[in-house]
């Protein structure tokens, strides 16, 4: 064996997202014990960062050490027990991971199937809820990576709570790239991932859990099945009252990454990286529709930083992305389940989500497109790219 040394990417796919440099420094930084009383005051600033991100004063926020189909298991193996009905919406890819894990916990699932590219109607939600009185959980995924579409989480919260539902919220995608305000919409356990909006490598999964929730897991007949996710044990590490007890060895290097990603979120400011996200993405789109491109979503419902674009008639996407990596080291992604080979996902997420990125998928894309004898004109794109901007 020999080193192995990655070719430079630029990554604009549905994650990983650009790791910034700053983020890949602080990861070099020499390893210290995971009980060690310098890691533990960086492990007490990291919970209070991921706090301020999730916008709650949830006193269980942290990070699981592994990458955000973790921080769903954490949040269903913990909240589910043999018997419980739990309604899951279901409109993208991940929203069908949340059944099979409902079923897994020994749940039984109530299934609201959405059209994909397609947001939740409240108005199904509520019905659904009403007819099935006896759930006792709402889960939903808030930015489907698989389609591009952003679900209305305050008003599925809300319904929610009307019926007596705890909350399940995916927000893996949408966590620092459009506002995530667990408190305001009374969100019950929620997940996300450090390597898309938040521009960190992949591995880590930040989750949080209302007062709600964890009396829920306090009331449990039954152990968690999990041992390695069960919020009893990890909290003795991550808890910092009373001294911290062994349960993993935690991923030093890997949370250092994360504490710096969210020191340089906060320096740039929180609202100002949503609005970075969302003004890159009108940029983006002009840019595509100049192309001649269609987006799958409505842009009412559209995640600024995962944009599904359609595959223009007669054109095979799979050689289209294979050349972008090819001759520009650009990734971009393929579509899923009944979007595979309709649709390509481009990624606006973190570090990712700058002009010089933009002006280089547009570019490329054009390339592309034309060499696949489909004509694009890059000089058209890039100026409609930059009248946005202003």
């Amino acid at each position: 064996m020999q080193s192995f040394h990655p070719p430079l990417r630029t990554l604009m796919g549905p994650g990983p997202s650009d790791v910034h440099p700053r983020i890949l420094e602080a990861m070099a930084r020499p390893t210290i014990g995971h009980l060690d009383p310098a890691f533990q005051g960086m492990m007490e600033e990291l919970k209070e960062g991921l706090k301020a991100l999730f916008k709650t004063e949830n006193r269980l926020t942290f990070p699981v050490s592994a990458p955000g189909s973790a921080g769903m298991e954490t949040c269903f193996v913990n909240l589910v027990e043999e018997g419980d009905t739990v309604v899951v919406i279901k409109n993208g890819v991940f929203g069908n991971r949340m059944c099979e894990n409902v079923t897994r916990a020994g749940g039984v699932v109530v299934e609201i199937n959405v059209e994909w590219g397609k947001a939740p109607d409240p108005a199904v939600v509520d019905a659904t809820l009403s007819d099935h009185p006896e759930a006792c959980i709402l889960a939903f995924v808030h930015a489907e990576t698989s389609t591009g579409v952003l679900a209305d989480a305050a008003a599925l919260c809300a319904i929610a709570q009307k019926h007596k539902c705890l909350t399940i919220m995916d927000a893996v995608t949408s966590v620092g790239g459009v506002p995530v305000l667990i408190d305001e919409w009374g969100v019950d356990a929620v997940y996300t991932g450090s390597q898309k909006c938040l521009s960190c490598a992949p591995g880590l999964s930040p989750v949080s859990f209302s007062e709600r929730a964890l009396e829920r897991v306090r009331s449990r007949a039954t152990p968690v099945h999990s041992w390695f996710m069960d919020l009893s044990l990890v909290m003795a590490y991550w808890d910092g009252q009373g001294g911290r007890s062994y349960h993993h060895t935690a991923p030093v290097n890997a949370l250092y990454g994360l504490h710096e990603s969210l020191v340089m979120l906060f320096e740039e400011g929180l609202e100002e990286a949503w609005d970075r996200h969302a003004a890159m993405h009108k940029s983006l789109a002009a840019g595509l529709e100049a192309l001649g491109l269609e987006f799958l979503v409505a842009e009412d419902i559209r995640l600024p930083q995962l944009n599904a674009v359609k595959v223009p008639e007669g054109v095979d996407e799979a050689s289209i992305r294979a050349y972008l990596l090819d001759a520009h080291n650009l990734e971009i992604g393929a579509g899923l389940g009944p979007m595979a080979g309709k649709v390509w996902r481009i990624g606006l997420m973190g570090t990712s989500a700058c002009e010089k990125n933009i002006d280089l998928c547009l570019t490329a894309l054009a390339d592309a497109l034309t060499r696949h004898q489909h004509p694009a004109d890059a000089a058209k794109a890039l100026a409609a790219a930059k009248a946005v901007r202003g």
